[in-house]
């Protein structure tokens, strides 16, 4: 499989000069990276994914985040973790390769010409997998062929082939 395009940089959304949260994306998937407060334990945090809806936050406070997403996402595969006092969110995308300006309906939209470089390179990322689909296909053929060919070949035919040359 050929490897990911991964993104050249992470986008920031920002509220009153602020890093709200951190975001990037590939053909399948948008990562949310949410820096968390110090000296909360890890267990009061909270992630609800919905398909259209996420929310988060520190339990029994009102939510960190409470936002319609700008596209739908396949809830069962979408997850969060915590890890070095990050919140990473992983969405998996429900139309995969489809480029999100931003994973918040309204907010932080990325602009046209980053949106532009983005959707290139998630194009560049999809011929990729398609071109190394493809030719993971050839070699099978080429393969089975072979197989076929010394299958049906006799010995005494293979006796009579030229030896290569050693040098």
């Amino acid at each position: 499989m050929a490897e990911k395009l991964a993104p050249e940089k992470r986008h920031r959304f920002l509220h009153n000069g602020q890093t709200v949260f951190e975001w990037d994306q590939t053909l399948d998937e948008i990562n949310i990276y949410i820096n968390l407060p110090p000296n909360v334990h890890s267990k009061q945090f909270y992630c609800k994914i919905q398909s259209k809806h996420i929310e988060l936050g520190i339990k029994g406070n009102p939510p960190y985040l409470n936002h319609e997403l700008t596209c739908p996402v396949k809830t069962d595969s979408s997850f969060w973790t915590l890890e070095d006092d990050v919140m990473h969110i992983t969405l998996t995308k429900r139309d995969k390769g489809q480029t999100w300006a931003s994973p918040i309906m309204g907010q932080g939209q990325l602009d046209p010409y980053v949106t532009d470089q983005e959707q290139k390179r998630l194009m560049l990322q999809r011929f990729q997998e398609e071109l190394s689909s493809a030719a993971s296909g050839i070699i099978l053929a080429i393969h089975d062929l072979d197989v076929y060919i010394l299958d049906k070949v006799s010995p005494d035919c293979m006796r009579k082939l030229p030896v290569p040359l050693a040098l």
